[in-house]
Parts: structure tokens; sequence; C-alpha cells
């Protein structure tokens, strides 16, 4: 996993439900912790794109549900800076069910584009990407 070179506002905090936009099964999925995040006490962790988080499916496959799975952000709404000025922001917020703690996605296939700084942070991810943005 390498660091993200754009400055990445932590747009979507704990708790959130994000929609998966993979084909592993889970279409729904609520966030309950954000790996590597340091906060002051009494705030709330919150996720960018690149983050990986762990969450809870809550809609989706009968086997899938109610299951602990980890994901990474590959897109959010609230919009970001990249070092060469330009500010991105996506339609949605969506994430990748990952397979193991490494980072290969557990889906083949995903639905609309991904960010470049999570394409870049994540290899795996990127291999089966068709639109980065």
């Amino acid at each position: 996993m390498k660091a993200v070179k754009a400055r990445i506002t932590k747009g979507i905090p704990v708790g959130s439900r994000i929609a998966a936009c993979d084909n592993s099964g889970a279409r729904m999925v609520k966030i309950f912790t954000v790996f590597g995040h340091k906060t002051t006490k009494r705030r709330r962790q919150a996720a960018g794109v690149g983050d990986k988080v762990m969450g809870s499916v809550i809609k989706g496959r009968p086997d899938i549900r109610k299951t602990v799975v980890l994901a990474v952000i590959v897109r959010q709404k609230k919009e970001y800076r990249r070092p060469n000025g330009m500010r991105i922001k996506f339609e949605d917020n969506a994430l990748v069910v990952l397979k193991d703690d490494k980072g290969n996605p557990k889906g083949t296939l995903f639905k609309g584009p991904i960010a470049k700084e999570a394409a870049e942070r994540w290899p795996a991810i990127s291999k089966l990407a068709k639109v980065v943005v």
C-alpha cells in the first residue's frame, strides 16, 4: 500500500452506509472503523478515497449478509484536491470489498469509475478497473 499524493478530504464518517460497486455479493456496507486513522478524543473517524475500512454487510446475498468485511473506498461525493490544483468529486460514494488483507478484491467486475488515488494505492484494484479517473 503506497502513500497518496493528493490531499484527500475525509468525507465519509464512521456509521455511513455505502454502496459496493463490485460483484462480490454485497450491495450495502455500514462502515464501523477506518484503518490507520488518528483523531482527537471524541472526534469521529472518517474515511476518504483510497482508505481501507472495515464494515458489516447490511444488504446483499444471504450468505454474505451480517458478515464483517474489509473494503477500500474508491469514490466519494465530497470534493478533494489533487497536487496539480484540480478538484475531483463523484456522483456517489462507493467501495470495493476485499478478499484478504493484502488488497485483493473479492469481486471481478467494477461498476463505474475508480479514483486514480485508489488505483495507485491498491494495484490489485487498478488491474480490474475499466475506467480510472
